[in-house]
């Protein structure tokens, strides 16, 4: 009977808490280290073999994001996840970009030429408005391997870009979480070819029929390294500097939720450089960058698993989490 007594007690106090937080904080209390370790190890280990756009293994890790989606509860954006398209480039000889625009293809069909064959993985938290959009992306390949290396041949992209796949997952759940619809409509974007030159994300814009309605982009790219051992907090925050808002939020929420970082605040007129944030703002939507600088694995084979910072992505997803439920609930940024 006493034992009856303490686990109703203990039950009450946790009902009676959770029913007392405010909808954000049920949100960030879904966001932890455990589940960020899951993804990135999946997502690079040498099973997926460095998840280079257009192979087999990238389609896997495509289909696992899809999966994690449809466990949430989360819909997807089109008839189901995937967004498939095909980018082009000469012969390889010949060298060149890849092209993924329409009258470039045009150009390059008619001769010797490359093909690959890509998905975006793209979901949906419809919000009160259906025609504002916020969305919240990260890529997903990386280099593939190299059967010429001596030594480990495999580059497995935990920091880059495993960590900022968990960070978008962990969002879309702490949404979920919150039990709050938000007023605007959330894409969860997961992008593939951003190594071949940003493919996936500059392929949803060109084709996208309401990117005069997306009222913000959030990016990550290498969010789980330390540029200097001695500043393990170090972030870097890019932001479109005609909305000082975004750093607002961030000073005021590092305080307010006592999030262990030390952020490295760069508004950028026109933030084009670098990563999937490029596309958008050349269409002029504002964006928010999560990085944490260059480190000695980038782009080597001894980007593992084990060399990330797991509480560095903890509180950056924190963070995060916080500037998405911003985007989608202010009436202004200003």
């Amino acid at each position: 009977m006493k034992i009856n007594i303490f686990l109703t007690s203990i039950l009450f106090f946790i009902t009676t808490f959770a029913y007392g937080q405010s909808p954000v904080e049920k949100g960030l209390q879904s966001i932890n280290t455990e589940t960020a370790q899951a993804h990135v190890h999946f997502l690079a280990s040498d099973e997926l073999k460095g998840r280079e756009a257009g192979t087999r293994e990238c389609r896997i890790a495509a289909l696992y994001i899809a999966s994690m989606l449809k466990s949430l509860g989360i819909a997807p954006l089109r008839n189901d996840y995937f967004q498939p398209f095909s980018a082009y480039r000469k012969e390889r000889q010949q060298r060149g970009r890849w092209q993924i625009h329409p009258d470039s293809i045009a150009q390059l069909t008619p001769t010797v030429h490359q093909r690959i064959d890509l998905n975006n993985v793209l979901g949906i938290i419809p919000g009160k408005i259906s025609n504002e959009y916020v969305i919240v992306g990260a890529h997903f390949d990386h280099l593939g391997i190299d059967c010429t290396l001596s030594g480990d041949q495999i580059y497995n992209g935990a920091d880059d870009n495993a960590s900022g796949v968990s960070a978008v997952l962990q969002i879309a759940r702490a949404f979920l979480s919150s039990g709050k619809q938000p007023e605007r409509t959330i894409i969860l974007a997961f992008w593939d070819g951003e190594e071949k030159g940003l493919l996936g994300s500059r392929f949803f814009v060109q084709e996208c029929p309401y990117a005069e309605n997306i009222k913000g982009y959030l990016n990550f790219d290498m969010i789980g390294r330390n540029n200097k051992p001695e500043q393990p907090e170090h972030v870097v925050f890019f932001y479109t500097e005609a909305y000082p808002a975004f750093a607002r939020w961030l000073i005021n929420d590092i305080k307010k939720y006592n999030l262990k970082l030390t952020p490295n605040i760069r508004p950028w007129d026109r933030p084009v450089g670098g990563s999937d944030n490029a596309p958008f703002a050349l269409k002029n939507i504002p964006i928010i960058w999560y990085h944490t600088d260059g480190h000695p694995d980038y782009h080597l084979p001894s980007d593992h698993y084990d060399r990330i910072n797991w509480e560095k992505v903890t509180e950056i997803t924190k963070a995060s989490f916080l500037n998405a439920w911003n985007l989608a609930n202010k009436k202004e940024y200003k």
